[in-house]
């Protein structure tokens, strides 16, 4: 196991890679879970070893706005927050591909920040990184139309995934950006005809 969290966390120093294998519990989730529910007490921040976890924002009446992916090697910022505030969780987390975690108590991230350099350049970067993508979100919604935003989406998705080829259904999609997926179905139509992508069934190839 230390040698797994070298690997994928290569920042991080002997000494504290030696704190999280005493501190650590490891849970494998399958894809669909939901592993953070938004509202939720946060006790844990989570360490992802393999997987992809997707975060959204919820709104009152249940609607889902996809963030960020979280990826082999990252970690959930807003959950830091969350419990250096005491406060619940404000983000709902689904695993999209079956994933593998650290679970680390949230009580030792002063501690840790304090002994250990490593961890603390790691949570520095993890809010910096957060911040700069959240910017990117929030600049999508008030500057784009909705056409700009689905090609956006689609580039992070082959980004986060590595892959052009993207096993993503109409109606996540709309889920996603919060609207119907009639709305998605004829944006990607017209993203066809200009050779922009290859729509199949339950998957869409990415020429962009």
């Amino acid at each position: 196991m230390p040698e797994q969290l070298k690997k994928v966390f290569p920042s991080f120093s002997n000494e504290l890679i030696q704190d999280i294998k005493a501190n650590e519990v490891i849970k494998d989730f399958s894809a669909g879970e939901i592993i953070m529910r938004t509202g939720q007490y946060i006790k844990n921040t989570i360490l992802v070893l393999k997987g992809a976890i997707k975060v959204y924002r919820e709104d009152d009446d249940g609607g889902e706005f996809f963030m960020y992916y979280l990826q082999p090697g990252q970690a959930c910022a807003l959950s830091m927050v969350c419990a250096t505030k005491n406060e619940k969780s404000q983000i709902m987390a689904k695993v999209v591909d079956d994933a593998e975690v650290v679970m680390v108590p949230l009580s030792l991230m002063d501690k840790w920040m304090m002994q250990h350099r490593s961890w603390y350049e790691f949570v520095v970067g993890t809010y910096r990184n957060r911040f700069e993508e959240v910017l990117e979100v929030i600049d999508s919604i008030a500057f784009r139309a909705m056409d700009e935003r689905l090609e956006f989406y689609l580039k992070r998705q082959v980004e986060a995934t590595g892959s052009k080829e993207l096993k993503l259904s109409h109606q996540e999609i709309g889920s996603d950006l919060n609207t119907s997926r009639e709305v998605i179905s004829r944006l990607l139509k017209k993203m066809e005809q200009r050779g922009l992508v290859v729509l199949h069934r339950n998957q869409i190839e990415i020429l962009m």
